[in-house]
Protein backbone atom coordinates (compact mmCIF):
# COMPACT_ATOMS: atom_id res chain seq x y z
CA UNK A 1 0.00 0.00 0.00
CA UNK A 2 1.25 3.45 -0.90
CA UNK A 3 1.44 6.22 1.72
CA UNK A 4 -1.63 7.85 0.13
CA UNK A 5 -3.70 4.69 0.74
CA UNK A 6 -3.48 3.39 -2.84
CA UNK A 7 -3.34 -0.39 -2.96
CA UNK A 8 -0.75 -1.58 -5.45
CA UNK A 9 -0.21 -4.99 -6.92
CA UNK A 10 1.24 -6.82 -9.88
CA UNK A 11 -1.15 -8.96 -11.91
CA UNK A 12 -1.03 -11.53 -14.68
CA UNK A 13 -3.80 -11.67 -17.25
CA UNK A 14 -4.60 -14.26 -19.91
CA UNK A 15 -6.00 -13.46 -23.33
CA UNK A 16 -7.76 -16.78 -23.80
CA UNK A 17 -8.56 -17.40 -27.47
CA UNK A 18 -10.53 -20.27 -28.95
CA UNK A 19 -10.35 -21.92 -32.37
CA UNK A 20 -13.03 -19.55 -33.71
CA UNK A 21 -10.88 -16.51 -32.91
CA UNK A 22 -13.00 -15.48 -29.93
CA UNK A 23 -11.66 -14.14 -26.64
CA UNK A 24 -13.02 -15.17 -23.25
CA UNK A 25 -13.97 -12.29 -20.98
CA UNK A 26 -15.48 -12.07 -17.54
CA UNK A 27 -17.88 -9.34 -16.45
CA UNK A 28 -17.34 -7.77 -13.10
CA UNK A 29 -18.77 -5.20 -10.79
CA UNK A 30 -17.68 -3.39 -7.66
CA UNK A 31 -20.07 -3.73 -4.71
CA UNK A 32 -19.01 -0.20 -3.78
CA UNK A 33 -20.29 1.12 -7.13
CA UNK A 34 -23.60 -0.65 -7.77
CA UNK A 35 -24.83 -0.76 -11.35
CA UNK A 36 -21.41 -0.34 -12.96
CA UNK A 37 -20.10 -3.34 -14.86
CA UNK A 38 -17.16 -3.97 -17.16
CA UNK A 39 -15.66 -6.84 -19.17
CA UNK A 40 -12.04 -7.90 -18.82
CA UNK A 41 -9.64 -10.77 -19.43
CA UNK A 42 -9.05 -13.71 -17.12
CA UNK A 43 -6.39 -13.10 -14.49
CA UNK A 44 -5.54 -11.48 -11.22
CA UNK A 45 -2.95 -10.55 -8.65
CA UNK A 46 0.42 -12.21 -8.17
CA UNK A 47 1.73 -13.33 -4.83
CA UNK A 48 4.98 -11.75 -3.64
CA UNK A 49 7.82 -13.30 -5.63
CA UNK A 50 5.47 -15.27 -7.92
CA UNK A 51 6.68 -15.17 -11.54
CA UNK A 52 4.23 -13.54 -13.95
CA UNK A 53 3.89 -16.57 -16.24
CA UNK A 54 3.23 -18.95 -13.34
CA UNK A 55 0.64 -16.57 -11.91
CA UNK A 56 -1.08 -16.48 -15.31
CA UNK A 57 -1.29 -20.29 -15.36
CA UNK A 58 -2.62 -20.34 -11.78
CA UNK A 59 -5.24 -17.68 -12.54
CA UNK A 60 -6.28 -19.52 -15.70
CA UNK A 61 -6.88 -22.68 -13.66
CA UNK A 62 -8.72 -20.86 -10.86
CA UNK A 63 -11.00 -18.86 -13.13
CA UNK A 64 -11.67 -21.33 -15.98
CA UNK A 65 -10.61 -24.78 -14.80
CA UNK A 66 -8.10 -24.99 -17.66
CA UNK A 67 -4.71 -26.55 -16.99
CA UNK A 68 -1.79 -25.12 -18.95
CA UNK A 69 1.94 -25.41 -18.71
CA UNK A 70 3.72 -22.07 -18.25
CA UNK A 71 5.67 -22.55 -21.49
CA UNK A 72 2.38 -22.98 -23.42
CA UNK A 73 1.54 -19.32 -22.88
CA UNK A 74 2.76 -16.77 -25.40
CA UNK A 75 4.10 -13.46 -24.26
CA UNK A 76 3.83 -11.35 -22.36
CA UNK A 77 2.22 -9.61 -25.33
CA UNK A 78 1.01 -6.44 -23.58
CA UNK A 79 1.67 -4.51 -20.37
CA UNK A 80 -0.41 -1.84 -18.72
CA UNK A 81 -0.85 0.00 -15.47
CA UNK A 82 -4.45 0.52 -14.46
CA UNK A 83 -5.69 2.84 -11.74
CA UNK A 84 -9.21 2.35 -10.45
CA UNK A 85 -11.28 2.37 -7.27
CA UNK A 86 -12.35 -1.01 -5.87
CA UNK A 87 -14.20 -1.74 -2.65
CA UNK A 88 -13.90 1.92 -1.71
CA UNK A 89 -10.13 2.18 -2.07
CA UNK A 90 -7.91 3.47 -4.88
CA UNK A 91 -5.90 0.73 -6.64
CA UNK A 92 -2.94 0.71 -8.99
CA UNK A 93 -2.34 -2.56 -10.80
CA UNK A 94 0.56 -3.32 -13.15
CA UNK A 95 -0.49 -6.10 -15.53
CA UNK A 96 1.28 -8.44 -17.92
CA UNK A 97 -0.89 -10.15 -20.55
CA UNK A 98 -0.20 -13.62 -21.92
CA UNK A 99 -1.99 -15.43 -24.76
CA UNK A 100 -3.29 -18.97 -24.48
CA UNK A 101 -5.16 -20.76 -27.25
CA UNK A 102 -7.70 -23.56 -26.83
CA UNK A 103 -10.01 -25.47 -29.13
CA UNK A 104 -13.50 -24.13 -29.77
CA UNK A 105 -15.91 -25.75 -27.33
CA UNK A 106 -13.31 -26.39 -24.62
CA UNK A 107 -15.31 -26.79 -21.38
CA UNK A 108 -14.79 -24.23 -18.64
CA UNK A 109 -15.66 -24.25 -14.94
CA UNK A 110 -16.03 -21.69 -12.18
CA UNK A 111 -15.05 -24.19 -9.49
CA UNK A 112 -11.87 -22.33 -8.52
CA UNK A 113 -13.50 -18.95 -8.00
CA UNK A 114 -12.87 -17.25 -4.67
CA UNK A 115 -15.66 -15.83 -2.53
CA UNK A 116 -14.74 -12.34 -3.81
CA UNK A 117 -14.96 -13.51 -7.43
CA UNK A 118 -18.39 -15.04 -6.79
CA UNK A 119 -19.48 -11.72 -5.27
CA UNK A 120 -18.07 -9.48 -8.01
CA UNK A 121 -18.15 -11.51 -11.26
CA UNK A 122 -21.51 -12.17 -12.88
CA UNK A 123 -20.87 -13.43 -16.41
CA UNK A 124 -18.30 -15.24 -18.54
CA UNK A 125 -18.57 -15.12 -22.30
CA UNK A 126 -16.66 -15.75 -25.53
CA UNK A 127 -16.55 -12.68 -27.79
CA UNK A 128 -15.60 -12.45 -31.46
CA UNK A 129 -13.53 -9.27 -32.04
CA UNK A 130 -16.33 -7.79 -34.20
CA UNK A 131 -18.91 -8.39 -31.45
CA UNK A 132 -16.50 -6.91 -28.95
CA UNK A 133 -16.03 -3.82 -31.12
CA UNK A 134 -19.82 -3.38 -31.26
CA UNK A 135 -19.99 -3.75 -27.47
CA UNK A 136 -17.35 -1.07 -26.96
CA UNK A 137 -19.07 1.20 -29.51
CA UNK A 138 -22.29 0.87 -27.49
CA UNK A 139 -20.52 2.38 -24.48
CA UNK A 140 -19.93 -0.78 -22.44
CA UNK A 141 -16.61 -0.72 -20.58
CA UNK A 142 -14.03 -3.27 -21.73
CA UNK A 143 -10.43 -3.50 -20.51
CA UNK A 144 -7.93 -2.99 -21.98
CA UNK A 145 -9.93 -0.25 -23.70
CA UNK A 146 -8.66 -1.14 -27.18
CA UNK A 147 -9.16 -4.90 -26.72
CA UNK A 148 -11.13 -5.52 -29.97
CA UNK A 149 -8.29 -4.12 -32.10
CA UNK A 150 -5.61 -5.73 -29.96
CA UNK A 151 -7.18 -9.19 -30.19
CA UNK A 152 -7.82 -8.87 -33.93
CA UNK A 153 -4.16 -7.92 -34.44
CA UNK A 154 -2.56 -10.74 -32.46
CA UNK A 155 -0.28 -12.85 -34.65
CA UNK A 156 -0.45 -16.65 -34.51
CA UNK A 157 2.86 -16.64 -32.62
CA UNK A 158 4.21 -13.79 -30.51
CA UNK A 159 7.95 -13.21 -30.57
CA UNK A 160 8.34 -9.57 -29.70
CA UNK A 161 8.57 -7.51 -26.55
CA UNK A 162 5.30 -6.66 -24.77
CA UNK A 163 3.45 -3.66 -26.14
CA UNK A 164 2.19 -1.01 -23.71
CA UNK A 165 -1.62 -0.72 -23.81
CA UNK A 166 -4.25 1.33 -21.96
Amino acid sequence: MEPDGTRTRAASRVVLLDGAGRVLLVRGTDPGRPGQRWWFTVGGGRAAGEPAREAAVRELLEETGLVAEPEALQGPVWVRTAEFPFLGLPCRQTEEFFVHRVDEGTPLTRGGWTALEHATLDDVRWWHPDELADLVASGVAVYPVDLPRLVAGLPAHWDGPPLPVE
